[in-house]
């Protein structure tokens, strides 16, 4: 099975529109953050499959077309890949929050989905958000976390790891990768009291 790294878009991939009520609805309002592509590039390199999740409400309210943001997506992957950095997959959520769907974070199912399409070993597998319903989604999918949150605020975080930056973030994650099974325990029981995840069957994994 393949291992991957989901990442949100908006405030991890690109800098986000200046009010929650605005959208990034065209390429050029579309700003790729610092080190962005080194840090996908680096997670390319350790072998993780790379899918973007991402709420798109602006859809349902009518701001953009699917049509629009698939062609914006798909000049971002262009973009990343002349950089080194290669996205596999991309899911989104169109739906307005009424009536409630099961794609979008903190629902996992864009995570659910993506997993069944590209073989992805969810207990080995990331997600990266600057949300805590990012968070949420990567848990209840049965992931490991990483939260990307400004530096004053990162001991707030209840992600596994917690960054200022996606490079910084990478950095963490890789670090945590190479623990030996015995340091990975405490932080998977700690997991598990918190009701998220299947701590023996999670080492079990880790020690393939």
């Amino acid at each position: 099975m393949n291992k991957a790294v989901f990442l949100d878009r908006d405030g991890v991939i690109n800098q986000k529109a200046p009010t929650e009520d605005l959208y990034i609805t065209r390429w050029e309002e579309m700003q790729i953050l610092p080190g962005v592509a080194q840090a996908i590039a680096k997670l390319n390199h350790a072998g993780f499959k790379i899918i973007v999740v991402t709420n798109q409400r602006g859809v349902a309210k009518g701001h953009i077309t699917t049509a629009e943001l698939e062609s914006m997506h798909e000049r971002m992957c262009e973009h990343l890949a002349s950089a080194g950095a290669a996205i596999d997959a991309i899911y989104y959520c169109p739906h307005e929050l009424d009536p409630p769907c099961n794609c979008r974070k903190p629902e996992p199912g864009m995570l659910l989905h993506a997993a069944r399409a590209h073989n992805i070993d969810l207990a080995t597998s990331w997600m990266i958000g600057d949300s805590v319903k990012d968070v949420q989604a990567g848990r209840s999918a049965g992931c490991r976390t990483a939260q990307i949150i400004e530096e004053n605020k990162l001991a707030e975080s209840e992600a596994d790891v917690s960054a200022p930056s996606l490079l910084a973030a990478v950095h963490k994650v890789l670090e945590f990768e190479k623990a030996p099974v015995s340091e990975l325990t405490e932080t998977l029981r700690v997991r598990e009291r918190e009701g998220g995840i299947d701590v023996d069957g999670s080492l079990q994994t880790a020690k393939q």
